[in-house]
């Protein structure tokens, strides 16, 4: 049962297919509302913008995802703090920005095989990862270098967002050199040091424990590890062996997610909604998702012997840029039609009977379905 839901920070993150940033400010509210909170889970953490945030606000957060490349991104905003890395992650960026190119397998992989980089850009991503791995640092540290040459590569690459395909052409930004910048990392939270795990999400459901969990996951049949396999092959530095024209991980189609799937999605998330220990539950999902928004409602009040208390709030988002240009053939040629340009994201808040979150305080949906109680 694996994770990998969106969550990324400021404006520095790497383009990412499920990012909340534009939801920020309702689940922080949602979350300072929670007399007494101190803690969090975010569960399936993705680029972790939501766990950072929670960070920020001095929340001790516990980012869980089943993706390296994610676990990673944790690692670098939410555990790793900012008074024990950054002087020592300053110096080595500088440093790993003057090491000249060295053609090797990412080259070859994702410059020459497929184009999602440039191949002077890809040579020095080659030079630069086997630089650190050399240098055998320590987890946190070691992270926010990866998580720099991620963001770096993720500024120069040519593609829509996602990594299934690549551009017809080279993007403008392809042509620009590879800079590593540091990495907005952020002192510890007031309540604690933070966590980053790269846990089965259902094991890091029954490990954990925090006063409110996050839980955004994968929602239809879009793997996160398929949509961004370049990052997990960079993070981790295994060389897989890949197949078809993106040059994917063999493994993508093994590590499979059950939230992937359609008749075993629902399952699933009610196994790990009822395994979280959290006072107050507050789920992320697509009207795009498998579930439905009345099937997802009647799930969550079902929750704690049916005592969950459902509050729903509906926002309105543009599909990402790929919905909107289109599909396309290998050879270029326009083959499908664009569908609908926008979709609804629901930010589902549930609750025991004797817990009062703020999310009551902004004006609900419109729709008033009888699974709801609020």
């Amino acid at each position: 049962m694996f994770g990998g839901g969106g969550g990324g920070v400021g404006g520095t993150m790497i383009k990412y297919l499920g990012s909340k940033r534009t939801l920020l400010p309702v689940i922080l509210e949602a979350v300072s509302g929670i007399a007494g909170a101190t803690s969090v889970i975010d569960l399936f953490s993705g680029t972790s913008r939501v766990g950072h945030a929670l960070k920020r606000a001095g929340y001790r957060v516990i980012s869980n995802d089943h993706n390296t490349y994610a676990a990673t991104l944790a690692r670098c905003y939410v555990q790793a703090d900012a008074e024990e890395v950054l002087a020592d992650a300053a110096s080595l960026i500088a440093e790993l920005n003057t090491i000249p190119g060295s053609p090797g397998y990412f080259t070859d992989t994702f410059c020459t095989q497929s184009r999602f980089v440039q191949p002077r850009n890809g040579a020095r991503i080659d030079a630069i990862r086997d630089a650190i791995a050399a240098k055998s640092l320590p987890p946190e540290l070691e992270s926010v270098l990866l998580v720099a040459l991620m963001e770096a590569a993720d500024r120069v690459d040519s593609t829509t967002g996602l990594q299934m395909a690549y551009l017809k052409s080279w993007s403008p930004r392809s042509f620009n050199a590879l800079e590593l910048r540091l990495p907005e990392v952020l002192a510890r939270a007031t309540h604690g040091k933070g966590l980053a795990t790269s846990l089965d999400a259902l094991e890091a459901a029954r490990q954990f424990e925090a006063d409110v969990a996050y839980i955004d996951p994968p929602y239809n049949q879009h793997s996160y590890l398929g949509n961004y396999h370049v990052w997990e092959s960079l993070v981790r530095w295994d060389k897989p062996a890949v197949y078809g024209i993106a040059c994917k991980r063999v493994d993508v189609r093994e590590r499979q997610s059950v939230f992937n799937s359609r008749p075993r999605c629902a399952a699933a998330l009610r196994k790990v909604l009822s395994a979280l220990r959290a006072r107050v539950l507050i789920v992320s999902f697509s009207n795009e998702g498998y579930i439905p928004r009345a099937e997802m409602e009647t799930l969550l009040t079902s929750l704690w012997d049916g005592a969950g208390r459902v509050t729903t709030i509906e926002n309105d988002f543009k599909r990402y840029v790929g919905a909107r240009i289109g599909i396309y053939s290998p050879q270029g040629e326009k083959v499908g039609k664009v569908g609908h340009l926008t979709n609804k994201e629901y930010l589902y808040i549930v609750s025991r009977p004797d817990v009062q979150p703020m999310a009551k305080r902004r004006k609900a949906s419109k729709s008033k379905p009888s699974a709801v109680r609020t």
